[in-house]
């Protein structure tokens, strides 16, 4: 699996939303069972290797051009109900990556607001429209339009990186990551809930990971990695304090669950700096993953340490190999 001219390649293959238009709901990027199927035959089954051949590859200089991991993110119910069946049927192994905020009363709520934008909206471009409108309303004194015009350029970095999202998909992503705060956010989302009657605390078990459905991952082979506690969209702007905070807590949490010493990650949003891998390197994590975007095809290394082995996100693949 090359992915560029200088013989560096790309050894993860990274996966989130999976759909069964039933109990899990078509979004955004999510692919279906069949799909998932297709795409494990065209990479080859015999060029995955389970979590702990890869560790040892890795740690050992050993890894060949040909071999690939598959990595879930995010804590994902529908992982488990539906790509983690079809891993069976291979006899496949994985990374899964848990943010462990959703095991406690105080859950994270990223994929709640995922979740409410495909379900209560025909669009994106409609929520968003509601969204820009309710921020407005809320917070009168945030100009969106001159904010956005000061971010021209950063925006069209955005869309070089990320070529598959549209004008509104990155003007929405710099709104929520630059110019309002957390705390702002949740609260416009939660007027947003409430003028659509959504009921969220109902909602929310049906969408992570539950600690029976981690334990079974785990006692199944998979190797259970960090995520951060909170999962922040920009993690690379907290401060050291903060950032040790976030992936202390996240790997009490996981090894006191599973039982096992927690060895892996992958950095939430793909967003980190180097006191972030100064921090997981000190706390005894072995290897972590990053995104590798179109972007980067070009650059002299993409594999730059242990803590940041580059993978591509499935819907290259898929696009690619046109898997329908």
């Amino acid at each position: 699996m090359y992915f560029n001219k200088k013989n560096n390649f790309f050894h993860g293959i990274m996966f989130h939303h999976f759909h069964d238009n039933k109990k899990h709901i078509k979004s955004q990027g999510s692919i279906n069972a069949k799909q998932f199927e297709k795409l494990i035959n065209c990479v080859g089954v015999n060029n995955i290797l389970p979590p702990h051949e890869f560790i040892k590859k890795l740690r050992t200089k050993k890894l060949k051009k040909n071999h690939l991991c598959l990595t879930f993110d995010d804590s994902l119910k529908c992982q488990f109900d539906i790509a983690f069946p079809v891993m069976e049927k291979f006899n496949l192994k994985a990374f899964f990556f848990v943010t462990s905020s959703t095991l406690t009363q105080n859950s994270d709520k990223l994929e709640l607001y995922r979740y409410f934008r495909h379900k209560f909206y025909s669009n994106m471009n409609q929520f968003y429209k509601d969204f820009f409108n309710m921020l407005s309303l809320s917070f009168k004194k945030i100009n969106i339009k001159e904010f956005l015009n000061s971010k021209k350029k950063l925006i069209q970095v955005f869309k070089k990186k990320h070529p598959m999202y549209t004008k509104n998909d990155i003007e929405f992503r710099m709104i929520r990551d630059r110019l309002i705060n957390k705390k702002m956010y949740e609260f416009i989302m939660l007027k947003m809930f409430k003028k659509k009657r959504f009921n969220y605390k109902k909602k929310i078990k049906e969408l992570y990971l539950s600690k029976d459905n981690i334990k079974s991952l785990s006692s199944s082979g998979n190797e259970i990695g960090l995520h951060s506690h909170t999962h922040p969209t920009m993690f690379e702007n907290l401060n050291q304090s903060n950032q040790k905070k976030e992936y202390q807590l996240n790997k009490k949490i996981l090894e006191k669950l599973i039982n096992k010493k927690i060895l892996s990650m992958s950095h939430p949003s793909g967003s980190y700096n180097q006191k972030t891998l100064k921090i997981l390197k000190n706390i005894g994590i072995k290897i972590g993953f990053k995104q590798i975007m179109t972007k980067d095809r070009n650059m002299k290394k993409i594999n730059n340490s242990t803590l940041e082995i580059a993978r591509a996100n499935h819907s290259e693949i898929i696009r690619k190999h046109k898997i329908n």
